[in-house]
């Protein structure tokens, strides 16, 4: 079934009607997209387009109801807030013209072209190609090309997101396997002014060309990928970009900088995924005037709570030795019955050690595993809001404000 029936008269009437039908029992909606006359091979590619872009929902919004897809181009499309950032960085340095290589489905390229930038997107896969083009329609072109051959000289800079995906669907962590290889990027990097490449979060620091500019960002404390910015794009060594409801907050340094370690305190930070993986603790509690309390732990100990998005703060009502029979006692005689267990240097399974506490209680409290000065312990804390400047938590004795099972971490410096 060729994507453009799905966008013909027949094909939209098809599409609508399986969008009212996603998620629910898959072969009940082919079965009543059939019933209503849709041949099988166009309800098929209905029902597969609906669900698609029932799941891009999450990182396109509404937009995702007018936008096509594929699989993995869904799986390693930008989310349209981060893209949106990256073009509004790329119009600041003066970009007017972009060669998109890789372009995917289009998400980058979109983001782009509606700040204003001219984009030529290159994908190689004629699929995605042609979603691309679908998407990109009137905004942006498409050339359906070789990356590693297009000739890129006559734009102001060039973006390159490498598919790090084999062609089983199945993610690919060598850069030599990458889709152009590694080093074609850093051909580029060596030959070409401006160019700004999109990694993976957990992307190597060594492998960054020199002189390049690395930003972790993170969405609503999800971190979702690396920026390398190259050439005369890059202004800092490391940058932490925090988006909150589509507003960022960033934080730079050298990312070579160490924290000062001290005892712990009346408060302890629990620094954004993005801040840690672009090595800048130390610069975070510097923002805080805090230290870390083991200098392999990145979390940040203050006496006094200041305000910051780059971050979640707790109140800390305890930091006991770490032993399971006291923290059960502990915990039993707060009556909590519901715990968010964070983590950092503890090899323990919060899921099991969730069960292992037995908690019976009304209330709820955060329990954060970490170490102090080289010892195992166990914070009991109060997660604090900031509004306005001003602090405001919960009784650190009757549990607190949030009764989330939340994340688990567990990261060094």
């Amino acid at each position: 079934m060729d994507l453009q029936d799905l966008r013909t008269p027949d094909g939209e009437a098809a599409l609508a009607a399986a969008t009212d039908l996603a998620g629910g029992d898959p072969l009940a909606a082919a079965a009543a997209l059939r019933s209503a006359g849709v041949p099988p091979d166009l309800a098929a590619a209905a029902l597969t387009q609906a669900t698609l872009r029932r799941q891009a929902a999450a990182k396109f919004g509404a937009e995702a109801s007018r936008l096509f897809f594929t699989r993995a181009g869904l799986e390693q499309a930008t989310r349209s807030v981060v893209a949106r950032r990256r073009a509004d960085r790329l119009v600041a340095a003066g970009v007017r013209s972009l060669a998109d290589l890789g372009c995917g489905i289009g998400a980058d390229a979109l983001a782009a072209a509606r700040a204003g930038i001219r984009v030529v997107g290159v994908e190689i896969d004629e699929t995605t190609a042609t979603v691309a083009a679908a998407n990109g329609a009137g905004l942006f072109e498409v050339v359906r090309a070789d990356a590693t051959t297009f000739d890129v000289s006559g734009f102001d800079a060039v973006f390159c997101d490498p598919a790090r995906r084999s062609t089983g669907g199945r993610r690919v962590f060598d850069p030599a396997a990458y889709s152009p290889p590694w080093d074609f990027v850093e051909g580029l990097a060596a030959r070409v002014p401006r160019l700004a490449v999109k990694v993976a979060p957990g992307f190597d620091h060594a492998r960054v060309p020199a002189g390049a500019e690395t930003e972790l960002v993170s969405v609503d404390r999800d971190v979702v990928e690396a920026t390398l910015w190259c050439g005369s794009l890059a202004t800092v060594p490391r940058r932490a970009t925090v988006l909150r409801a589509g507003v960022a907050f960033s934080l730079t340094g050298s990312g070579a900088s160490a924290a000062p370690v001290g005892p712990a305190g009346g408060y302890l930070y629990d620094p954004d995924g993005a801040v840690v993986r672009a090595g800048l603790v130390a610069e975070f509690a510097a923002t805080v005037g805090g230290r870390i309390g083991d200098p392999t732990i990145a979390y940040v100990w203050t006496d006094s709570p200041v305000p910051t998005t780059l971050g979640r703060c707790f109140a800390v009502t305890d930091v006991l030795p770490f032993s399971l029979k006291r923290l059960r006692a502990e915990l039993r005689a707060r009556d909590v019955g519901t715990v968010e267990i964070l983590k950092r240097g503890s090899a323990l399974d919060p899921a099991q050690f969730r069960r292992d506490l037995r908690l019976r209680g009304r209330t709820s409290i955060s329990l954060l595993l970490t170490r102090v000065a080289g010892a195992h312990v166990a914070v009991l804390a109060t997660p604090i809001t900031f509004e306005g400047g001003q602090t405001s938590a919960g009784n650190p004795r009757d549990g607190g404000v949030d009764p989330r099972e939340g994340p688990v971490h567990d990261a060094s410096l």
